[in-house]
């Protein structure tokens, strides 16, 4: 990833020392008062929402209608117990509920007419009343026989077969929202001074690029910790429990220029110096320090300016002080 503009200003340069033709590559150099580094920084992927379903109701699980892997929909039938009492006492109360109706409408009638007491006509109401709440109740313990998918998800688990007799409240299956993941970072506090709340970063995941949003910046749960636990949420999904990089790019401020790292030869204390041209064609050595590596370039720093012309190629076959035409 290119993550700072260099500019190099090149040109081929032929001399001829000790009769020899010699081919030197200049380039002209540009400074900078900072420059650009990328950070990687591992985490973990996580499924933004999690469950794991089961009947609320106890029974004989009858169907499972989904296994590991699969996609599902929300509202889609899971997994159903067998129902054959239920609905049996379903059928029963829907029957009393419409002979309590079909009383209830003829006692108003009669009461209407006189022919009935007050109390007669409460005492249907009553009745009707019973009857309609056995259906709700019958009703609901019907739905409650499946297991409806809460979200767009994955089957991430399947814990129970076919056939199996279950208390309520036992998982049957794990899904994973399908739609979205988290990425979790523990972020060095010198870096969360660099990020910002729903702003959007580049990862890496296998080679792949993704892009994150910073959704929130929490403190580690480890105590002493001095790293920020940062939440990045993508719209995009990943299989959960996969390592993530994100790929931080962050200015650092220093005065330098960029040069190629075959410009560089090895020098006393630590430094290295480059070779360059001044106006009169004669070859000075200039001492830098390499504060930063990136690929084939180095940023250094030290007595270099703008414009100067580098030796680029062929710096082991010149010396300090020699003149070339």
């Amino acid at each position: 990833m290119n993550i700072f503009k260099k500019i190099f200003v090149i040109s081929c340069l032929s001399i001829q020392i000790n009769a020899e033709p010699l081919s030197l590559e200049i380039l002209e150099i540009s400074m900078f008062d900072s420059y650009k580094v990328t950070k990687q920084l591992p985490g973990k992927l996580y499924a933004v929402q999690q469950s794991k379903v089961a009947f609320q109701i106890g029974g004989k699980i009858q169907t499972i209608s989904v296994d590991i892997g699969d996609k599902v929909e929300k509202g889609t039938v899971l997994a159903e117990l067998d129902n054959r009492e239920i609905l049996a006492n379903l059928n029963q109360a829907d029957a009393k509920y419409k002979l309590a109706e079909q009383l209830l409408e003829r006692f108003k009638d009669l009461k209407a007419q006189g022919h009935i007491s007050i109390q007669e006509l409460d005492k249907a109401e009553s009745d009707f009343a019973v009857a309609k709440s056995q259906q709700d109740f019958y009703q609901v313990k019907l739905e409650q026989t499946k297991i409806l998918a809460p979200f767009n998800g994955l089957i991430q688990s399947r814990y129970l077969d076919e056939g199996t007799v279950i208390n309520p409240g036992l998982p049957i299956l794990e899904i994973l929202d399908s739609e979205k993941v988290e990425a979790h970072i523990a972020m060095p506090l010198n870096l969360v001074k660099k990020v910002s709340l729903k702003e959007t970063y580049a990862f890496n995941l296998n080679g792949k690029s993704a892009l994150g949003t910073l959704k929130r910046l929490s403190p580690m749960s480890l105590g002493g910790s001095n790293n920020r636990l940062a939440i990045f949420e993508f719209n995009t999904f990943f299989v959960p429990g996969a390592v993530i990089n994100l790929e931080l790019e962050i200015y650092e401020n220093a005065r330098g220029t960029w040069i190629p790292i075959k410009a560089l030869s090895q020098s006393d204390g630590g430094l290295w110096s480059v070779y360059t041209v001044d106006r009169s064609n004669k070859i000075n050595k200039e001492l830098v320090e390499v504060i930063y590596y990136e690929g084939t370039n180095a940023f250094v720093s030290g007595t270099l300016k703008n414009g100067d012309q580098v030796i680029k190629g062929g710096a082991t076959k010149v010396i300090e002080g020699q003149l070339i035409n």
